[in-house]
């Protein structure tokens, strides 16, 4: 590939080692979560959404549990002015959740803010300029003390303009571009914000510490956090938080590790929506946790509802193999994974702890609203028996023996591969029963009657080709009986070498159905299944439903 030449690293390690995040070993407490999905979010949209879609999107933010939500940028439009004070003036804002509003370091700009916000409960007032090298150089052409300067003047408008309002509302500051600024300017540019807001515990800072643009490996972005973390004046008033963008791939390690390293806030949005590749994906960073063992304190037990309600409102689409959320993420169409799940989830229905552990599995479906049988087993052409036998217990309760779903198994796929398409629940039952399930050709059972004594005796009425005869036999049991009456008047030769039944107990109360293996002189093996209402009826037809499939008649 050409031109590699003409890049080269564009962030800044800190001056010093700043490694301790690697000493532990996940993320053991939520964060302080901030949704930004309207404001950053929705400004990455191809058309923005409109009132009543930020509006119906808000409500949902709140119902997950979100307690601090970016709700735009009041000075940059009219709807977004519009969107905030219909939120403030319906009253539609709990009393436990802050809003926050985005203001550049620019004095009409912040006026224009606090109009907007006036009459809030709770707000944040999140400021920010850039800091980076490049827009230092390209596009301000100012110094370094003049950057600082900006920021400072803007921290200082920020107090007068809660004094004038008479407010004490909480402020942030983001160096933007934080991931390419020299990291000790960096730091210089924060702590004289800092110094100008006086931060106290009852009235903490925000330093936001976006990965604008990100330039690094994750583990870099990490040390970079903890050398702002331990170098941040009046640290015990400051909430560190992040605010990483995707554009590396890495957005959710940036995070993880930023939070090892220190941090004690995520910006982010639902699905990773936003400019460019996106923000950091809030539900994975949420799910990470949950899958292990830590309360995200975020409500994500109905992630179809949620993906629904975004793909509207935003006309985005969620990509099937996003993690956690995507409609693929827990299907399983190879047959060895198939088989590994089925066999865990009956492990764990037969003697499992209550913990979850089923192979390939990272997670309980049920526990974020999906499926079993719509989102995990699919079948297709690389499926296997495990899965085919899973989803016809599941579902419809058909318990096959192993080889009996292994023949199956071959069946369906074949199915599948000829048709080129996934088969659904419905179409893989259609299958068993048209191949296997009572068969009534060239052999048809009409009549079975058994009498007790020195073993058990059988009369049956059979129609063949069209010709109906009574044949005797005689047995250990009924089903050895009509084996033989067969084997004698037919003509032909078979060991049964499986029979299984049982009651069915998906879809009806009152049937049984029953399976039996036949081995010919050759060695093959053919199947047959027989559903019906007595478990002596179903287990003749299996037994009849097998010899008509042998071909020998």
């Amino acid at each position: 590939m050409k031109n590699f030449e003409h890049y080269k690293r564009g962030y800044y390690m800190p001056p010093e080692k700043s490694t301790k995040w690697v000493e532990k070993e996940y993320v053991d407490k939520a964060p302080i979560w901030c949704s930004v999905d309207l404001r950053d979010g929705n400004q990455a949209l191809i058309v923005p959404m409109n009132l009543d879609e930020k509006l119906e999107f808000f409500k949902e933010l709140v119902r997950i549990g979100f307690k601090e939500i970016e709700i735009g940028f009041p000075a940059a439009s009219e709807t977004e002015y519009e969107f905030c004070r219909t939120l403030i003036e319906k009253d539609m804002i709990p009393d436990d959740v802050t809003i926050q509003v985005l203001t550049q370091a620019r004095p009409h700009i912040i006026k224009k803010t606090f109009e907007a916000i006036d009459g809030a409960k709770n707000a944040i007032v999140h400021l920010y300029n850039s800091t980076s090298y490049a827009q230092r150089t390209q596009v301000f052409k100012k110094s370094q003390e003049e950057i600082l300067q900006l920021a400072v003047d803007g921290a200082k408008l920020l107090n007068q303009m809660a004094e004038e309002h008479g407010v004490n509302y909480p402020f942030e500051y983001s160096p933007e571009s934080f991931t390419g600024t020299e990291i000790d300017y960096a730091l210089e540019v924060c702590n004289a914000v800092i110094k100008e807001w006086k931060p106290t515990p009852d009235r903490k800072v925000i330093i936001n510490l976006p990965a604008t643009v990100e330039m690094s490996l994750p583990h870099v972005y990490a040390s970079q956090i903890e050398y702002m973390s331990e170098h941040l004046i009046d640290r015990e008033n400051v909430i560190l938080s992040l605010h990483p963008h995707n554009d590396r791939g890495c957005g959710v390690a940036d995070a993880e590790l930023g939070i090892l390293a220190g941090a004690d806030r995520i910006e982010g949005t639902l699905f990773g929506n936003g400019e460019r590749t996106g923000n950091v994906d809030i539900i994975t960073l949420a799910m990470n946790m949950f899958t292990h063992g830590v309360d995200p304190e975020l409500d994500l037990s109905d992630i179809p509802k949620l993906t629904e309600l975004y793909e509207r409102v935003t006309n985005m689409h969620v990509y099937e193999r996003s993690p956690y959320t995507g409609k693929l993420v827990f299907a399983a169409f190879s047959g060895s994974h198939q088989d590994a799940i089925a066999k865990g989830m009956k492990y764990r229905e037969d003697q499992g702890d209550g913990m979850w552990t089923v192979p390939y599995l990272p997670l309980n479906p049920e526990d974020i609203g999906r499926k079993y049988d719509g989102d995990v087993i699919r079948i297709n052409s690389q499926s296997g028996k495990g899965g085919i036998g899973y989803i016809l217990q599941s579902k419809y309760g058909f318990d096959l023996p192993a080889k009996f779903r292994e023949d199956l198994g071959y069946t369906v796929k074949d199915v599948s591969d000829k048709a080129h398409k996934e088969l659904s629940a419905a179409e893989v039952l259609d299958i068993f029963q048209r191949t296997y399930v009572n068969i009534e050709g060239p052999v048809q059972m009409l009549e079975c009657h058994f009498v007790q004594g020195d073993g058990i005796s059988t009369e049956i009425t059979i129609m063949k080709y069209g010709e109906k005869k009574v044949y005797h036999g005689k047995g250990n049991g009924r089903l050895d009986a009509v084996s033989n009456a067969i084997k004698k008047h037919f003509d032909i030769d078979f060991k049964i070498i499986c029979y299984e039944e049982h009651a069915l107990q998906v879809g009806s109360n009152s049937q049984a159905v029953a399976y039996v293996g036949l081995e010919g002189k050759d060695g093959t093996v053919t199947w047959g299944a027989g559903i019906k209402d007595d478990i002596i009826d179903a287990s003749v037809y299996a037994l009849i439903s097998a010899i008509n499939r042998t071909g020998v008649l």
